[in-house]
């Protein structure tokens, strides 16, 4: 991991703890089981002001390209749940894909459950939008 521990911006880190608080209430057993994964890993993340985030960390609306050592790839966007479109390649920040990148950064290796079993996945790129997110979202 590039730097030890998972890196999320202040507002981020709000939104995050509002989404991981209510997955008590998920009905979806992958998307629980996600947010408590998640949750676990918030605990120790180092939390930064807008300012002090490198560019190159999974955040809200980045572009990630993920590969395996097989060759496989993938770009996604990581984005709300409210906003996740699959044929858009537009991927929560609850689905299991989402919470397994969020805080890392480009380079840092993840472990992601497939049917066949755990991989090993690297984030090859991360790229930052000009998006704004909007804290008052309802969730």
């Amino acid at each position: 991991m590039k730097y030890g521990k998972l890196i999320i911006e202040q507002k981020e880190f709000v939104l995050l703890k509002r989404y991981t608080n209510l997955s008590g209430f998920y009905k979806d057993d992958t998307q629980f089981e996600s947010a408590k994964r998640l949750s676990k890993e918030l605990d120790t993340a180092k939390i930064c002001h807008e300012s002090e985030m490198p560019y190159d960390i999974v955040r809200f609306n980045s572009y990630v390209t993920i590969t395996s050592g097989d060759g496989w790839q993938k770009r996604f966007q990581l984005v709300m749940p409210k906003d996740k479109d699959v044929k858009q390649d537009k991927i929560s920040i609850l689905a299991p894909m989402g919470s397994a990148v969020v805080g890392y950064a480009e380079g840092d290796d993840v472990v992601w459950k497939f049917p066949a079993g755990e991989k090993k996945l690297v984030i090859a790129k991360v790229e930052q939008t000009e998006e704004t997110l909007d804290l008052n979202t309802l969730i």
